[in-house]
């Protein structure tokens, strides 16, 4: 797995090209433009499109160019290809760039989300669900190397289940139809983020049942990266990022579901804000937010826990050489 992802990183550094970024570059606003990519578009992110509404960024001298880059792989390929200058994925991807021989590796410096943002769908109704109602049962699993699908494994073997002999995990179809093949008939489980979750509820497909993030721990689920050279070289850019990323975590755990669901809207315009009040809702219930961007060694370790038992790493990298913590003590 390890050795594909690289691959898809490496084409991806010859289809992106060099993007050559000049840290006085400034709009006619004044304001220094960063393109941020995202490894997709979900209400669990929230908090970042509450910094880009309420102008947070904008408050640090910083305009955003928000892109959708589906996948950890197709995000790290545009940050090391310089295409964009700031990844938003998993930490996971990091640990894969840096374990491939990649000399100007990715950092990553502020996080995001602590807890996995799936949730388990079921197509029947369960009374009282437990886990062990998954054995004997097919359910569409995340990619094979990805968080969502590692966390779900690692909750089932903490609960006595081995998700190799117990049930069926299908990891062979993409993330993005997913939600599709569950609907068309695939499958006695699903693990989706929202805004599917409650699609799938609505359209009376299925039944949410267990939020994978309360099985899997408090880990750095997602989070900001960008390569050495681009944070040792900007300082104050990833400075003012991060503060305003501290910003938008602030804003959603002091602010109701429907102050953020508001604040939120335009980025989900096919989306009644009634949904998406609903979904915030079970985020701010699951704590799937930090309380800051900082991220302790405990978290850090307990991630790497969940890719060795997946099969997928063999020895800790060192929070050290990955995590940038230079700024974390102004926000403890």
């Amino acid at each position: 797995m390890k050795k594909i992802i690289i691959s898809l990183i490496i084409l991806g550094i010859i289809v992106f090209g060099i993007f050559i970024f000049r840290k006085e570059d400034k709009n006619d606003n004044g304001l220094t433009k960063i393109t941020l990519a995202e490894v997709t578009h979900s209400i669990f992110y929230a908090p970042q499109y509450v910094a880009i509404s309420e102008g947070f960024f904008e408050e640090e001298g910083i305009e955003i160019e928000l892109i959708l880059a589906s996948g950890a792989d197709a995000v790290t390929a545009a940050v090391l290809s310089g295409d964009v200058q700031i990844g938003f994925c998993g930490t996971e991807a990091t640990i894969y760039v840096y374990n491939g021989g990649e000399k100007d590796y990715l950092q990553t410096f502020a996080g995001l989300t602590q807890k996995d943002g799936s949730f388990l769908v079921a197509r029947e109704e369960y009374e009282n669900f437990t886990l062990e109602d998954l054995k004997g049962k097919y359910v569409i699993g995340g990619r094979k190397g990805g968080m969502p699908e590692m966390t779900f494994e690692w909750a089932l073997r903490e609960n006595g289940i081995d998700p190799n002999t117990d049930l069926t995990i299908d990891t062979s179809i993409d993330f993005a139809a997913m939600q599709g093949a569950f609907i068309g008939g695939t499958g006695d489980f699903v693990t989706l983020f929202e805004p599917n979750a409650l699609a799938v509820e609505q359209a009376g497909y299925g039944h949410v049942v267990a939020y994978i993030g309360d099985l899997g721990g408090v880990v750095p689920y997602t989070a900001y990266n960008a390569k050495k050279s681009f944070i040792e070289e900007n300082p104050n850019i990833i400075k003012g990022f991060s503060n305003a990323i501290n910003k938008g975590l602030k804003f959603v755990e002091e602010k109701s579901s429907e102050e953020i669901a508001k604040s939120i809207i335009d980025f989900f315009p096919d989306t009644d804000i009634e949904d998406i009040t609903k979904m915030i809702e079970r985020y701010k219930e699951g704590e799937a937010w930090k309380s800051n961007i900082t991220i302790n060694e405990n978290e850090w370790n307990h991630i790497q826990d969940i890719i060795i038992a997946a099969g997928e790493l063999e020895n800790k990298v060192s929070f050290n050489d990955l995590i940038y913590s230079e700024y974390f003590k102004d926000y403890e």
